[in-house]
């Protein structure tokens, strides 16, 4: 049992869960706002040997160096890698700080948003249709840079619907090659696709000025990662072309706010993933991780 856990912002727990969390410390605090810097993220730690954030705030080697009694960090959010963490998570580990995180909670409600979206413009619901007459999925040349998990779900949509698919990832996956989705290199996948879903992991760029002329114009862009995919330079002359669009749920995955008004693009600014159901999902897999840190 913890001493004291400090949720140091809003961290997305359903209200059965918070009374579940109160069983495995001694004293809980739960904050409501983000905290609006590293003083106030120490302010909020205090004496605490356990803390939650979720992907809006940050815990930096400065802000566990002086909260000395930290021992567990909860990540209310992904955790793909220590470099795209919002956690310092190798300083944590020359501390002995226990990092956790939690993965595929909120996939399914990306999923719907990309096959709503995509539908939408194929069809010309309430814009002009993106080829110039309405259109199906089916024969669509679809390129997926990451073929994760919420990737692999919208891979598995298209090809449901009709699509051609293609992907890059860290190496080639023998699931995905029963199910036909074809393997390629960068520059052959952006040649091939005419619609291509950026699933990459947070401050993972692989589009830069060549990468957006090899793709080409017509083509439509969905990023559904939490950082941009791209050179910010390089997608603004590409999105200021003729016939280029771009699909993203949220500002930060679009990366230029000035961009939210811009005509080829379509920012819902609202993460689609939040649903009621990813909401249970993460409740779950936090206390898990508690329970499971207690058992060790």
């Amino acid at each position: 049992m913890f001493n004291k856990l400090v949720a140091i912002e809003p961290v997305g727990l359903l209200p059965w869960a918070v009374k579940e969390l109160e069983k495995h410390a001694r004293e809980t605090v739960m904050y409501g706002d983000i905290p609006s810097g590293d003083d106030e993220t120490v302010s909020r730690i205090g004496d605490a040997d356990a803390v939650l954030l979720s992907y809006t705030s940050s815990i930096s080697a400065g802000v566990m160096d002086r909260c000395p009694n930290i021992r567990y960090i909860g990540m209310c959010c992904s955790l793909y890698s220590p470099e795209s963490a919002n956690v310092d998570i190798l300083h944590a580990r020359e501390k002995g700080i226990t990092v956790t995180g939690i993965r595929d909670y909120g996939d399914e409600g990306v999923v719907e948003y990309a096959v709503s979206e995509l539908v939408r413009c194929l069809h010309g619901f309430g814009r002009a249709p993106w080829s110039g007459e309405p259109r199906e999925i089916t024969g669509l040349k679809t390129g997926f840079l990451g073929l994760g998990k919420s990737g692999g779900m919208i891979a598995d949509a298209m090809k449901f619907f009709g699509a051609e698919v293609a992907y890059l990832a860290r190496s080639e996956k023998d699931e995905a090659g029963r199910k036909g989705y074809v393997f390629m290199p960068l520059d052959g996948l952006l040649s091939f696709c005419d619609v291509l879903f950026c699933c990459l992991n947070k401050n993972t760029v692989l589009l830069y000025g060549k990468e957006f002329e090899r793709f080409g114009d017509g083509k439509i862009i969905f990023n559904t990662g939490l950082s941009p995919a791209w050179d910010a330079g390089a997608f603004r002359e590409w999105i200021d072309r003729d016939a280029n669009l771009c699909f993203c749920d949220t500002a930060a995955a679009l990366g230029d706010r000035a961009l939210l008004t811009h005509p080829h693009v379509s920012c819902m600014n609202v993460s689609s993933g939040r649903t009621s159901q990813s909401f249970v999902r993460l409740s779950r897999k936090v206390l898990s991780n508690i329970e499971n840190y207690e058992k060790m």
